[in-house]
């Protein structure tokens, strides 16, 4: 099969889904994957042929905007701007989109051909929608609000989509969860076209780090994304509480490791670290609680201590630590803060492990590819139009 991706131009997006990729490649579909040109790179390794488009999304130095209509507003308008990318290649025999990846439904309704939604977050539920009418009223009365939906309803209609707009955006015809079922709110009431694949751990991510020898501390990593990192604060606090009685393993990101200030012996610090080889190894996992550090964390099952620090990162803290892997210390993350939340994630080492197998039942790539095989040939996956509330797809997760 011809299968077209439309990505998102921010790497929170990209990373959780390139070890499917690069599995569909293998299995010998060609696959074009159209992402602005930033992070071409990223995606090259993987095999796909790669599209690139002059995308609008901020960089990872760049802030987004508070007001949550002006920033569906960013994700809205970087689609309309991808999208003639995405109609200059040749039709496919399918569709993958991200969950922000707007410009790849329309295209697929336009190419008459499948869409399957790879979803990198939580998907909707059963009531949802009635749960959140107050909020949704809300943001449809802002003046934000009411920009992004009458851009979003003209653009639509542009191309020729009778389709309600909230189900657009909500509704997939067919999705494959990249996340494990543990930190979907209200599992019990997602619908069954929904597959729950959980993380595609990308192999190709992985380097062959390992600690230094001779060392049998417990080991630390302190990580934050690639966002929200310029936290010297927790990067120190994590330093002065944990030296001594831990190893610890910091990624600064945007801090560069000289400022921190001299480094005690057992503390490593750089801008990047090898995420999941460092994991691998990790009795604690200090981090901000991302979806795609969320997801990784009980891949590896290892125990978290939880910092969050924008957008979806403190409802993903509350969901580790209801699944009893994660510790959410209150505010100041100060070093004897910071120092008795490892301490007591350490205590969640056989929590943690349970919720690894838990996880790694879900199948990740291998069963995502089959997934996205099937539906990519199954009636299914093509639009369904407003007012039909028919499922798609047969797998339940």
């Amino acid at each position: 099969m011809h299968l077209v991706m439309v990505g998102v131009t921010a790497p929170s997006h990209v990373y959780p889904g390139l070890g499917l990729i690069a599995e569909l490649v293998a299995r010998a579909h060609r696959v074009t994957y159209v992402v602005g040109d930033r992070l071409a790179d990223l995606v090259a390794p993987t095999g796909a042929e790669v599209v690139t488009h002059a995308s609008i999304m901020p960089a990872a130095d760049e802030h987004w905007p508070e007001d949550t209509g002006e920033a569906m507003q960013v994700f809205l308008d970087d689609a309309i701007t991808a999208l003639p990318a995405v109609y200059d290649i040749d039709r496919p025999d399918a569709v993958l989109y991200d969950i922000g990846g707007f410009a790849g439904r329309v295209a697929a309704h336009r190419w008459g051909v499948p869409a399957v939604q790879l979803s990198t977050a939580y998907v909707a539920w059963e009531g949802m929608a009635e749960e959140m009418a107050e909020f949704n009223a809300a943001l449809r009365a802002s003046p934000s609000g009411a920009k992004y939906y009458a851009t979003l309803r003209a653009w639509l209609d542009e191309n020729g989509m009778d389709i309600d707009a909230d189900e657009f955006t909500g509704t997939p015809p067919s999705c494959v969860v990249l996340i494990p079922r543990v930190l979907q709110p209200n599992a019990d009431r997602v619908a069954d076209r929904y597959v729950f694949a959980g993380p595609c751990v990308d192999p190709a991510r992985r380097t062959g780090w390992t600690p230094e020898p001779g060392d049998d501390r417990p080991l630390v990593y302190v990580a934050l994304g690639t966002s929200y990192t310029q936290r010297p604060d927790i990067y120190r606090a994590c330093i002065d509480g944990l030296a001594g009685d831990y190893r610890v393993v910091l990624a600064t990101g945007k801090v560069d490791p000289a400022d921190l200030g001299a480094l005690p012996p057992g503390v490593t610090a750089d801008r990047t670290q090898p995420q999941l080889d460092v994991l691998e190894h990790a009795s604690v996992f200090v981090s901000h609680a991302g979806m795609g550090s969320a997801a990784e964390s009980l891949w590896f099952g290892v125990p978290t201590v939880l910092v969050p620090q924008a957008v979806d990162q403190s409802a993903n803290a509350a969901m580790l630590a209801a699944v009893g892997s994660g510790v959410q210390p209150d505010e100041p993350w100060d070093a004897p803060t910071l120092r008795a939340a490892v301490d007591a994630a350490l205590g969640k080492a056989d929590r943690a492990r349970e919720l690894r197998s838990e996880v790694r039942a879900g199948g990740g790539i291998d069963r995502a590819a089959d997934a996205v095989e099937r539906l990519c040939t199954h009636a299914d996956g093509h639009e369904r139009r407003r007012g039909d509330n028919g499922a798609c797809g047969t797998d339940a997760g």
